[in-house]
């Protein structure tokens, strides 16, 4: 069976070296220099019939990480990441919940297998590591580990795009929404429409008009999206 081919960005001249090292054992592995905030994944790695994306994220950028990984998420089967244990509720948390925000919404909205709303985060021990860090790690993890959870979905051949302009003007919405988690979607979104349109589209929707972002589902912030010129 051939060797799945492997692609690893790395920023930091000092792994470069050893990495390089690494390729020339493993014709299959590519170094790719460069910054992972800049990288065009879907030019770099992304080829049928699978793509996993696998990482350990530095904390202190995790959040930009994760949402230009986002960008593409059409394009990608499996993301496997180590990240900050509060930055994992995050992904996880439904709304009305403090942990509520930008991640969790568009985790929700993404079709990767392994990034759905229903995130089992598995903690990593700090004692395992040299330094001990300051924080807690995890693991996010499909749901579908779980006895309870449905059957995994089969794989589904889809065409490999660069993110669609709907997806990257959604991901641009909901980052408004969130913009003062505290302040109403009225405020929120008084660059894009007027005070009035927007209460109009709240009440269309069943929802109040002092409504916020953090109890709003995704569904309903897809829909008001529509209600406001979104396409």
């Amino acid at each position: 069976m051939p060797r799945r081919s492997v692609h690893t960005i790395e920023i930091d001249p000092a792994f470069l070296a050893g990495l390089r090292h690494l390729a020339k054992q493993f014709p299959n592995l590519t170094v790719v220099p460069g910054d992972i905030l800049k990288a065009d994944l879907a030019a770099i790695a992304f080829r049928p019939p699978d793509c996993a994306l696998y990482g350990n994220l530095p904390y202190y950028i995790t959040s930009a990480i994760l949402h230009h990984l986002f960008t593409f998420a059409g394009l990608i089967d499996e993301i496997h990441i180590v990240i900050q244990t509060e930055v994992a509720l995050r992904l996880a948390a439904q709304p009305g919940t403090r942990d509520y925000g930008y991640l969790s919404v568009v985790t929700s909205s993404t079709r990767v297998p392994n990034l759905s709303s229903k995130f089992l985060a598995t903690r990593s021990s700090r004692r395992r590591k040299s330094p001990p860090p300051s924080s807690r790690s995890a693991c996010p993890a499909n749901a579908q580990s779980s006895p309870s959870a449905p059957a995994p979905r089969q794989p589904q051949a889809r065409r490999r795009t660069h993110p669609s302009t709907t997806h990257l003007r959604f991901l641009d919405f909901v980052k408004l929404c969130f913009s003062q988690k505290r302040k109403t979607l009225v405020n929120n979104l008084r660059s894009l429409a007027k005070p009035d349109h927007v209460r109009e589209a709240l009440a269309t929707l069943k929802l109040r008009p002092d409504s916020r972002a953090e109890t709003t589902p995704r569904a309903q912030l897809a829909a008001l999206r529509s209600l406001l010129g979104g396409s």
